[in-house]
């Protein structure tokens, strides 16, 4: 099943509304670039670690403001923590526009991940935004299945893989989901030779990246012991070549759409499988720490991550 490697990610622009998601490889940075530059990057960095859409517009919105306020071409290096402890104030006090402690909270958020990303890749030495408090606000949870759910929607899958028109892509999609809890974009660059099958009652999944930057994400991720079969069936129905599903995201929505609405449930997507993938490890005593490599998660995404975890899979109050 060994497949060549495929280059590294296509750089044709896709449109979103809050404009371009991709331009190609923004340029390295370093600790002397300007801040704009720095946006740019992060921008790409939100989407390819797939931050929803809402939270991407709102973080560049926030960081426009920042610009603004410190400049556009003020070296990302050259920024402390006395820089934004100013700009804060300046939001309460001097900026002449109501700051709610929601608005608030998010933009302190956002120079966290904005900081703490730079700081994660060695662009910069040290976290300016580390020091300051994170104001508690109040988000809503991430929507996950019950285990009522979980089981109707395999039996759904199930279905359609033995209907008059077998279709395995279905099962395929949502059990490599909710074992893995990987992204949407990891999912849709899977290349059949990410695939292992040598041990068919314990196949395995190797998350990769092109991108050089991105090889500390790369991991090694157990399968549903039912994979192979499954994977039999599915590259015989639908013969791809090179990457195990060969079409759009957007496609693979419509898929879970589908399913969702054959199985008589609300919401089933990337998101809420991902969220039901890591509640479940979670809660069958999986270490934080090996959770968060499986989820593909930073340090400092993973102690938002944890918090939410511990509400959904908790006892009820």
């Amino acid at each position: 099943m060994a497949v060549k490697q495929l280059p590294l990610f296509p750089v044709e622009e896709a449109k979103g509304k809050y404009g371009p998601l991709v331009r190609g490889m923004p340029p390295p940075l370093t600790r002397d670039s300007p801040l704009s530059a720095a946006i740019d990057s992060f921008k790409a960095h939100m989407i390819e670690e797939g931050f929803t859409e809402n939270t991407i517009k709102a973080f560049l919105s926030d960081l426009r403001i920042f610009s603004r306020y410190l400049g556009f071409d003020r070296a990302i290096g050259q920024i402390a923590t006395k820089d934004l402890n100013n700009f804060l104030t300046y939001l309460q006090l001097y900026r002449g526009k109501p700051c709610s402690p929601k608005s608030y909270a998010r933009r302190v958020t956002t120079l966290k991940s904005f900081f703490g990303w730079l700081a994660e890749e060695g662009i910069i030495p040290n976290n300016p935004a580390a020091p300051i408090a994170q104001p508690p606000a109040s988000s809503p949870l991430p929507q996950i299945l019950y285990q009522s759910q979980v089981a109707k929607l395999l039996e759904t899958t199930r279905g359609l893989m033995h209907a008059e028109k077998p279709d395995a892509r279905p099962h395929l999609l949502v059990t490599l989901l909710l074992q893995t809890g990987i992204k949407k974009s990891e999912c849709i660059n899977i290349e059949l030779n990410h695939i292992d099958l040598s041990d068919p009652e314990a196949p395995v999944l190797y998350i990769r990246y092109a991108d050089p930057r991105k090889r500390h994400k790369e991991r090694k991720l157990l399968l549903p012991s039912d994979f192979a079969p499954t994977l039999r069936q599915y590259l015989e129905e639908y013969h791809p070549k090179e990457k195990l599903f060969e079409c759009t995201a957007r496609n693979l929505e419509y898929v879970l759409d589908k399913v969702a609405q054959m199985a008589g449930l609300d919401n089933v997507s990337f998101e809420t499988l991902r969220w039901t993938c890591a509640v479940r490890d979670y809660q069958a005593g999986m270490p934080p720490d090996k959770l968060r490599r499986k989820l593909g998660l930073s340090k400092i995404r993973w102690s938002v991550t944890l918090r939410k975890l511990e509400k959904l899979a908790g006892p009820a109050l």
